[in-house]
Order: structure tokens, then sequence, then C-alpha cells
């Protein structure tokens, strides 16, 4: 059987430059149409289509260089036909001025054409005889193609169901293929439902002619989705353009002279900014019925033309204008060619009017504004995911009427957040409830109507939704927020919805009744909580954390008192700051409130009355702390939390039964963690507590309480500040003597300590680094690293370091405590401090001093009770300072001591007598040289490396 196709090599050698394909006839009586190619046939490329060619579905073909059909001749391609194409520049299918082509694809079996391996190819490119400003035989950009005639009608053939994949092959800097490329094809050309998914040029090109082109889809094109120029004056109906991918150029660029074609029914959509429409020289076009979505620039007049070339929508062109709106094209339409390019989400966009439920299995993409209008409704499933873009363009709003239910679980919430780096509108709610600004009030985004009469209005129902990177700001004065509930009604259902992170408000209250129940808010810039307008509803069971530090309030209010209730409040900060601030005569009902590490706890910016904020039954008190318990479990939001490895589990208020930490959680300590009697709080090894700074910031554990620390010598545990600054350290009180007698109360905090079990047990301690410790209560009184309060001997200390801070590294008021294995580093302070009686064995310390900034090695004072040092070893690499200080008739027996660098040895402060300091069998001689310690710095290497 002779084919109908030869390579280029092959004829130019038999025929001398004379192309003719040569064929057997087939069965058919016309005999005008060849048979499929066959066997070794299915290679195409190098080759010229001279007569009718029909290929064979069920066979694979490949395209590694140049098909061409020839003038007169027809190539048909069937249904379902594959072809697998090479890359470069040499490898495209062009049909010639007066040949035709014909695609048959149908919706279910497309004809698809794409490369095999990574890189770009020619497309399909087809020249014809309609008119071009290039005139008749313009020779083409690619190929030295001829194109260009006089009959617009012209036909050259037919496309149906066609998939380009991965097109776009670079000739030169000035000249690239496309997906699809038409060169003066005209009217008479049949070009229906063709899909050009990827590519480094244009999805389809115009080079004058009049050819239309209908049912149109293009997905991230790198440079135009849809480009003319020399006077195209077709028309290109239901047209639908996605760019996810920010490296495009354009959905639509026009240039040179304006042959006014017509655009019918045009959505595009970005969901990374960019431009939409470009008009270049005198071009223009008329356009109806469009969409934009998520572009940053809609209408661009590149040379200066006039915009009145442009007709959208019977109206000059105005670059002012988003043209947002709903999609005037149905994606689901293309799902024929989508399906198999594995990237593509559906888009949310425009206006919802009637009931709409979303897909779990779809990626949705928000590139711009959703409006669920009056009467319409939006459901979305557990599990969805939205993909939002970022900028004041970018919202889902539910306008008066309209209903919204996110039926979220715990373990399939609902998430919206943005696909790159920025911030969204978030959600946005409007409803008919009551609002100081009355009905039909204009709110501050997007010209939303908002406000009625019926408090008990319903909005719809939210369930587990999670809000990420919210606020995107509209002016110096407004901004969207995470959540904004516009006169939202009692009817609404709001429950456990999260919002992390973003640069306004994690919920915003205009008034309304609304109740939420169930919120989290983290690291929110502006407020985690802010209400307006007479807010009156309920907020139960709020957390609130603030791990950076640029923020204002945990709560913030202002305008009328509408007098709502906070139930539950937990607001936590690791960075000081404000909690609660009410502006004008604001005020709320709190009750059940936790406060941990805010410089400030309530502050009525106005001078309001503080009596229009009771807290827990009282006026408020900006002198209260307001510190406690938290009221509200931070691990029932780890439906939200637990994906996000910046969320971390705070320490505070009181822990009142038995409390196990867990290793793999990053811990954060940013007030008073209390341990309180009959308590016991469990740390593994390997635990990191990261600690506020400030007086207000330790941990302690109360007389009968207990504390285990089981850290090891390859995983100790670690509390240190998170940023620079020094806090209040470890502080146990317990049962044992003391000279202060029963139930003595400390200089810090108010604790009780001190009874007459020398032998009481607090727990245990093995394997302990505390950094950075002593923040400073008074000129008198400073935090320690450890403080032990009347710590009886049944407690185990072993292994603990101290390295840096402003006081003592350890200090025992009193009590029996033994403490082995301690190790202290540039305490400003005493590294070892007693007093009040101690009478317990120090065993195995090393002292370093690299900094001149110190007190002392060792300081003793008051009542003698002869406690034993064995084994103690102070350096100071500076020859300066005190190594040993006894105060009043303090004294102590020493068995090994090792003292380096300092210029006084001992000082017997008050004069007390030299014999009260036994110094291996002798009294202390301030002249003497001690080198008769054992212990050695490297002995706790698994503190300091």
């Amino acid at each position: 059987m002779k084919t109908t196709i030869k390579s280029f090599a092959y004829l130019l050698t038999l025929l001398a430059f004379t192309f003719m394909v040569t064929s057997c006839s087939s069965d058919d009586d016309n005999g005008t149409t060849n048979p499929p190619i066959e066997g070794e046939d299915t290679e195409l490329g190098g080759d010229f289509v001279t007569e009718n060619l029909t290929l064979d579905a069920t066979l694979d073909y490949t395209l590694n260089g140049i098909l061409t059909v020839e003038s007169g001749a027809t190539l048909t391609i069937p249904a379902g036909t594959s072809i697998t194409t090479g890359t470069g520049t040499n490898v495209y299918i062009v049909v010639q001025k007066g040949a035709d082509i014909v695609i048959n694809g149908t919706e279910s079996n497309p004809v698809v054409m794409k490369p095999g391996g990574t890189g770009v190819w020619g497309g399909l490119v087809i020249a014809g005889n309609a008119t071009t400003t290039e005139g008749v035989d313009a020779v083409a950009e690619v190929g030295g193609i001829l194109y260009g005639g006089t009959d617009d009608n012209d036909s050259s053939g037919s496309i149906s169901y066609l998939l380009l994949s991965q097109t776009g092959a670079q000739i030169n800097p000035e000249s690239q293929f496309n997906g699809l490329t038409l060169y003066a094809v005209g009217s008479g050309t049949t070009l229906e439902n063709i899909a050009v998914l990827g590519g480094q040029d244009d999805g389809v090109e115009f080079f004058g002619g009049s050819a239309n082109v209908t049912n149109f889809y293009a997905e991230n094109l790198q440079d135009d989705a849809v480009d003319w120029t020399e006077g195209w004056n077709g028309t290109l109906e239901n047209a639908y353009i996605l760019h996810t991918d920010a490296n495009f150029s354009t959905a639509v660029e026009a240039d040179g002279q304006n042959g006014n074609p017509t655009l019918q029914n045009l959505t595009a959509v970005s969901t990374v900014g960019g431009t939409a429409l470009q008009f270049k020289a005198q071009s223009g076009a008329t356009i109806n019925n469009i969409s934009l979505s998520g572009y940053e620039t809609s209408v661009d007049m590149r040379d200066d033309g006039p915009l009145a070339n442009v007709q959208i929508d019977g109206a000059d062109a105005d670059p002012a204008m988003g043209y947002t709106g709903p999609a005037t094209v149905d994606i689901n339409m293309f799902d024929w060619a989508t399906g198999n390019s594995g990237n593509q989400s559906e888009i949310l966009s425009g206006s919802i009017t009637g009931d709409v439920s979303l897909d779990v299995a779809v990626n949705y993409q928000l590139p711009g504004i959703l409006s669920v209008e009056d009467g319409a409704t939006l459901t979305i499933p557990a599990g969805t995911n939205i993909t939002t873009g970022t900028g004041t363009d970018v919202y889902l709003v539910v306008q008066k009427g309209g209903t919204i239910n996110i039926n979220g679980t715990e373990a399939n919430p609902v998430v919206m957040e943005p696909g790159v780096d920025g911030v969204w509108g978030g959600l946005v709610i409007a409803g008919k409830a009551i609002t100081t600004e009355g009905i039909d009030a204009v709110a501050e985004v997007g010209g939303i109507l908002y406000g009625g009469t019926d408090a008990a209005d319903n909005s719809g129902s939210i369930n587990y939704l999670i809000l990420k990177d919210t606020g995107a700001q509209i002016n110096p004065e407004s901004q969207f927020n995470g959540l904004t509930l516009y006169a939202v009604g009692s009817g609404t259902t709001l429950e456990n919805i999260a919002v992390l992170g973003g640069q306004d408000d994690g919920v915003e209250f205009f008034g309304g009744s609304a109740n939420v129940t169930n919120f989290y808010t983290e690291n929110m810039e502006d407020d985690a909580v802010d209400w307006t307008e007479g807010w009156d509803g309920t907020l139960t069971n709020a957390y609130i954390l603030h791990t950076d530090a640029n923020f204002s309030t945990a709560v913030e209010a202002d305008g009328q008192n509408g007098n709502p209730t906070l139930q539950n409040l937990t607001a936590v900060s690791t960075v000081g700051g404000t909690a609660l601030q009410f502006k004008a005569q604001s005020g709320a009902t709190i009750n059940n409130i936790s406060l941990s590490g805010y410089e400030t706890s309530v502050d009525m910016r106005d001078n309001g009355p503080l009596a229009n904020v009771q807290i827990d039954g009282a006026d408020a008190d900006p002198a209260l702390g307001y510190t406690g318990p938290a009221t509200v479990d931070v691990t029932m939001f780890e439906w939200a939390t637990g994906d996000d490895s910046s969320v971390t589990e705070v320490l505070s208020g009181n822990i009142s039964g038995n409390k196990t930490l867990d290793a793999n959680v990053n811990y954060q300590l940013p007030g008073i963690l209390s341990v309180e009697d009959g308590a016991t709080l469990t740390i593994p090894a390997g635990t990191n507590i990261t600690t506020g700074t400030g007086t207000d910031v330790y941990l302690v554990v109360q007389k009968g309480g207990t504390i285990n620390i089981n850290g090891t010598e390859t995983n100790p545990v670690v509390m240190e500040p998170g940023v620079s600054g020094v806090w209040g350290g470890l502080v146990i009180a317990g049962k044992a003597i003391t000279t202060e007698g029963i139930d003595a109360v400390a200089e810090v905090g108010g604790i009780l300590y001190g009874g007459t079990d020398a032998t009481d047990n607090s727990g245990s301690i093995n394997y302990l680094v505390l950094k950075n410790t002593g923040a400073q209560i008074n000129p008198e009184s400073q935090f320690n690293g450890l403080t032990l309060y009347a710590v009886g001997s049944g407690t185990t200390l072993e292994n603990i370091a101290v390295l840096g801070g402003q006081d003592d590294g350890v200090e025992f008021f009193g009590g029996s405590a033994n403490v082995t294995n301690f190790y202290a580093l540039n305490m400003e302070d005493d590294a070892v401090d007693w007093t009040e009686g101690w009478d317990g064995v120090l065993t195995n310390t090393f002292v370093k001093h690299t900094d001149t900034n110190f007190s002392t090695a060792l300081e003793a004072d008051g009542f003698n009770n002869n406690p034993t040092i064995n084994n103690f070893v102070a350096e100071n690499t500076n020859n300066s300072g005190t190594a040993l200080q006894f105060k009043a008739s303090s004294g102590a027996t020493f068995n090994g001591l090792s003292l380096t660098g300092y210029n006084t040895i001992i000082d017997m402060r008050d004069n007390g007598p030299l014999s009260n300091v036994q110094i291996d069998g002798a009294d202390g001689d301030p002249n003497a040289t001690y080198d008769t310690a054992t212990v050695t710095e490297a002995d706790f290497s698994w503190a300091t490396n």
C-alpha cells in the first residue's frame, strides 16, 4: 500500500523538488479519501499532505517535525485521536492557503495534541485567503507561510473539541508560536470548542481575517490568552480565560488597525493580579457581557488610543471600572478539556442569585468578589478549600436577605486562605438586625447595605470555618476583617470559627445581635475582637493569642453601649500590649476572664465610666491584671491550629489537677503559671518552654503542689525568653522550716511558704536549663533562676543550669533542700544565695563569670544553720570581684573548694566569725588559695553545648 505522506528528504531525492503524494485508491466508490496511516507511518513530521488523509483514532501518533497540509488537500482527524508531539520551533502542524483541516472531536472524545515530555511546541497554524492589512500572499513570521487574500468567507475546514497543551515555542525574541495561530482565516471556517492549556506565548492569535471562534478556553498562557492584529474583524464568543500563574502578559491583547472584532461573553479570571485587556496602536473591539476578576488593571490603552474604540457593554471602555460581576461564561462547559489538565480549579466570582452548593472534591478559587444576593443561598460542605486572591477587591459577601451555610466539621473544617503572600477581604455578612446607623446603612466596604428592625434575623449558619491572612486595607480609616458582621441577627448560627493572622480585626460587629460561640484568633494586627454601633449579642468561649507585638488590642469596643456579653474569655500575649480597650461610652459584661502577658488590662480610652464594663460581677479595675487560670481550653481549637506549625500551646493561670506536657509541643509561658496545692505538673525530657519577659512571667509551685521535670542529659528541659529580656524563673514553695515561720509571705507574688516538715517533697527536677532570669520587682527584691522557699529534703533537685540573668542563679529561703550538680553562668548578682536558715546540701557546683557585672559567686545571710557545700568551683576570667560573702552570722561547711580569678576570696561582710565557715576541716582563710574541688565545667556540657 502506498501512503499519502512521504518524508521531505525522500521526496526531494525522487521528485527533484516537485512534491507529490500518491496513493492507492480507497474502497470508497469516489476514490477521494486515502486509507488511514498504519504501522510506522504513525510518525508525523517532515511530511507533506498533498491529498486527502484521514487519521485513525485507534493509533498513537507522534509529531516530531513539521506536518504540512498542502493546498487542495484535506487532513481529517477523528474524535479521540491523540498526537504526542516533540518540542521546539520545528514541531507544528500547518494548514496552507487552500488546504483544509477537519477535526471532528466530541465532548467525550476530544482530539488532543500535547508534548510527550517537558517543553513546548509550535501548535496548530492555519493560513487562509481572507483579508489582512498585510495584503495578499503576506509572509508569516513563522515558517515563511503565505497567507492573505480577498475572500473573507474563505473556509479552511472545521475544528470541534480540540485540546492543545504546552505550546508557544520561541523563534526569536519578537516571534513565537501560539496554541492556535490563524493567518487571514475566513469566516467560512468553523472553529468551536477549542482549549489551550499552558504555553509560552498566546492561546490564540488572529493575524487579520474574519475567523469566528466559539467556546474557547485558555489557561495559564505566558503571553496573551487572546491576541489579534492586522485588522481581524471576526467574533470570539464564549471565551473563558484563567490565570493562576503570575507569569503572563494579558488576558486579551490587540494591536494594529482596528477591524472592530466582537467579543461576546468574555470571562477572564486571575488569582495573581495582572492586566486584563490591553489595546495597542488604534486597535479596539466591541465587547458584550464581560466579567473580569482578580486583575489589577482592567483596560490598558498602551499607546493612548481612543477609549471609544473599545466599546464594553454599550459604553466607552473605562479603565477605572473593574468590570467585575458574575461570570458570563460557565466554566463547566469546558470540563471536557480541564478534566485532563490536573490543575483546574472552579472559579467563584460575581453574583449568586439562586441556591448554589459547592463540591468538596473541587479546588475553588476566589480571585475577586463573590456576592450572595438577597434570596440566594450558598452552601459550603465540610472539607471545602477556597484559595483566594489578595487585595481589597477579593472577599465573599452575603447581602441582606442572602444566606450562607458553612457546614464544616472538626475533622474537616472549611478553609479560606490566599494562594500567594498577601491579605484578602475575608467573609462579610450583612443582615437586617438593629444598628445605631439605622435601616439600610451603607457599609465602609463595597457599598453594602445593612441594618433593619429584626434582631432575630437569620443569615444562615457557620460551623468550623478557618479564615487565614485577612485584613486588606481600603484606606487609612477602613480595612477588611477576618469575619465582618454588619447588623447580623441572633437567628444566625456562628460556631467554631478561627481567624489566623491578618492586618486588621479577627471579627468585627457593626451593631446587630449576632452570637458567636467558640472563637479563636491569632496574631491579628489590629484587634482580635472589635465592635461598634451598639452590638448587643454574646461571644462565648473566645481564645485570643498574640505572639507578635504588632497589634492594637485583644478586645476593642466603640460607640453606644449595647452591653454585649463575653462569656469565658482567655487572652494571652507573649509580647505585652493592651488587652481590653473601651472607647466613647462602650462597655460589656465579661464573665470568667483570664488575661496573661498584657501590660495594660483595661483601657478606658475616652474616660468612659468603668461601671459600663462589668468583669466577673464588679466594675472593671485597670489596676487588676485579671490573671488566673485559662478559662478556655486552647486544645478545643486544635482543629484550626493543628496544621499551623507556628501555633504553640500557652501555659497560663492555675493548674489544679495533674497536667503532663508534651515534648513535641512548643509551649509559651507569657505570664504566671501556678501549680496549686494538690496538683502535679510533669514536664518530659526535651520540652522547650518559651517565656515572656518581666515580673509577671514565672512558673510557681505552691505549697502542696508538685513539679516533676524529667529531663535527660541528651534532652534537657529548657525554659528561656523568646525575646530580649529577663523573666521570673522557677519558684517552688514548700512546707519545710524557715526562720520566717509558718505561712510566711514571699517577696514575690504573695506566695505562702514554710511549715514544720523538713522532709517535705515538692517533686523532682533533673536536667533543667533556665536562661535569662532575674526580673526586678523593686530595688530590694528580684526573681532568681531557681527560687526555693522552704523546700524540703524530700524534693529531688539534680542537674540544674542557670545561664545568664540579672539576679541569683539559685536562692534558698530556709528549708532543707539538697541540690546536686548545679551550674551558673554570668549571674549579675549571686550565683548561689541563701538566707532564713537553710540547712541543706549543695553538691558539685560550677560557677563561671566572664562578665565583671556581678556581686558574688556565693552569698549567705541570716541565721547560720550550717548548710554543707560539697565540691564547689568558681571561676572568674576577669580577676575581679568577690568569691564568697557571708552576712550576719551565716556560715557553711565546705568539702572541696576551688576559687580562681577573684580579688576577694572570703568576705565576712558583717564581721561574723570565720569559724562559721569551715573549709576542708579548717576555719575559712581570706588569704588562702583553695583548689581542692574536682567538679569541672565539662560535667555540664549537656547545658552549655
